[in-house]
Order: C-alpha cells, then structure tokens, then sequence
C-alpha cells in the first residue's frame, strides 16, 4: 500500500507511528550499563574537586598553541 491509498485516519496513525519511533530512537543511551573505567572516574573527580576550589585550568590561549604545533 502506497501512501496515496491511506485515509486521513491511517495516514495520522502512520505519522504517529513514525514520530512516537524517532522519538524513542533518540531516547536511548549508548552508554546505559556500561561501566567507566576506574582512572576516568578518577580524573573525573579531580577535574571537579579543582573546579569546586576555584582552581584555574589550562588557559584556552595555550591549547590553541599547542594545538598549532
């Protein structure tokens, strides 16, 4: 059946369908029950334990001039 053969009931549903299916699509985690390693974890929580005490990072002027090399 094409598209042109649908009434206006069964071309709802289908658009319905299609929306309710992107929409799931794009719900789902790649990471869901994936673990992160022990030193991300751990890089993660010193990045936040310096972010908390205020402490600057590396200036956004040195890693473009880094990145230059």
């Amino acid at each position: 059946m094409q598209v042109k053969d649908l009434n206006i009931k069964e071309l709802k549903l289908l658009i319905q369908e299609t929306v309710t299916e992107t929409i799931q699509s794009l719900l789902i985690d790649p990471d869901e029950g994936k673990q992160v390693k022990p030193e991300v974890k751990q890089q993660l929580l010193n990045s936040l334990g310096r972010t908390q005490a205020r402490e600057s990072g590396v200036p956004a002027q040195e890693i473009i001039s880094t990145k230059d090399r």
